[in-house]
């Protein structure tokens, strides 16, 4: 899989861009601020619906706008895909897949695959247990593009049933949406538990080669007891700790119970990652997630787009090798850098100069 092809219009600094791109490993180069992050932003949120960066579209749509555009030529094995999507600051986003409108943005999850690794990263370790639930979130979405709906469907039960909770209604107001809650969030927590069965052995290897001092491992925190990968028996367990927390959860009107509230425990030996690693370990554990995640995708014989955000700078030598070695087999990799000496000397491409909004090919 390679984008053959980027066009964006109001997108973030960009008016117009228009670039050819090709497989291989292109580079963009330019100093922090010039627009070299947005170009790779694009490609991310044509993947995933949303940002890396911010939680909200209307940072991505140019001042003084209404809507940014992006449109992208996937080149995949057996065919040609146009995705145009437009983004709106203050309506609903629309898509074409072939210039056909789709109903629904959902359509787009799996068409375009991309592993990522920026600086942001380092919040997967130290950061709110939100991010980590968005990185194994984005897997299953790449893996299984259907998921995308089943989380879009828990996240709106649980936003109605919280402003049931709020109000402090009563039990039979609230139980079609504990059933609701208790359907999708059932599915999710299933489907991660599966997929970190299969991940835990990528993580654990390619974490051992790069630091062989300690292993490490995941683990899934749950707000329910004895969480399973058969979604009826985590349909009963969350219908019934919602009833034993229903006082809480009026008091507070939240729900309390579910998906939203777990979290993907790192391990490194027999300690928690999280306020145990030192700064190189954390960057070991960062990178080790995204390289099994783009590791697993490759044995299911996707080759996603490899795209580096700015990281050369942060890593040392040997992790430097690990990604240099990566981008050089991924189908097609991005690589932003804002000081070519920050560049590895083996690491070459096609080479564009991003400066003031506008974007220049070098080599």
């Amino acid at each position: 899989m390679h984008l053959s092809h980027l066009s964006l219009k109001n997108f973030r600094s960009y008016s117009e861009l228009d670039l050819p791109l090709t497989p291989g490993i292109t580079i963009f180069l330019g100093r922090n601020g010039e627009g070299k992050t947005n170009i790779v932003e694009s490609i991310l949120y044509m993947a995933f619906l949303s940002s890396h960066r911010t939680s909200g579209d209307l940072p991505l749509v140019k001042l003084g706008e209404s809507a940014a555009y992006t449109r992208a030529k996937i080149q995949h094995p057996d065919r040609e895909l146009l995705v145009e999507l437009e983004i709106n600051a203050e309506k609903a986003n629309r898509a074409r897949i072939n210039q056909n409108p789709i109903r629904s943005q959902k359509e787009l999850f799996g068409l375009l695959q991309c592993i990522y690794f920026s600086p942001e990263d380092m919040d997967l370790v130290r950061g709110d247990p939100s991010e980590r639930r968005r990185f194994i979130d984005q897997i299953l979405t790449l893996r299984s593009p259907r998921m995308a709906g089943v989380i879009s469907d828990y996240e709106r039960s649980v936003r109605q049933r919280n402003a049931l909770l709020k109000t402090r209604a009563s039990l039979t107001s609230l139980e079609p949406w504990d059933q609701q809650v208790a359907k999708f969030g059932a599915e999710i927590i299933a489907a991660r538990l599966s997929l970190l069965t299969e991940f835990n052995p990528y993580f654990s290897k390619i974490y051992a080669n790069i630091s062989a001092e300690k292993p490490a491992h995941i683990t899934y925190k749950a707000s329910i007891d004895n969480p399973s990968v058969n979604s009826q028996e985590n349909y009963s367990a969350l219908i019934n700790t919602m009833a034993e927390r229903r006082n809480q959860e009026l008091d507070r009107g939240l729900t309390l119970v579910g998906p939203h509230r777990d979290d993907l425990i790192l391990n490194l030996g027999e300690h928690l990652v999280k306020g145990y690693a030192s700064h190189g370990e954390s960057w070991s554990i960062a990178l080790s997630l995204k390289l099994a995640a783009y590791e697993l995708l490759i044995t299911e014989g996707t080759k996603p787009i490899l795209i580096l955000d700015d990281v050369f700078s942060e890593l040392d030598e040997e992790r430097r090798t690990q990604l240099i070695s990566l981008a050089q087999s991924a189908e097609q990799t991005f690589i932003t850098v804002a000081v070519e000496g920050d560049l590895p000397k083996n690491l070459t491409g096609t080479t564009y100069l991003v400066k003031n909004g506008s974007v220049k090919l070098l080599s």
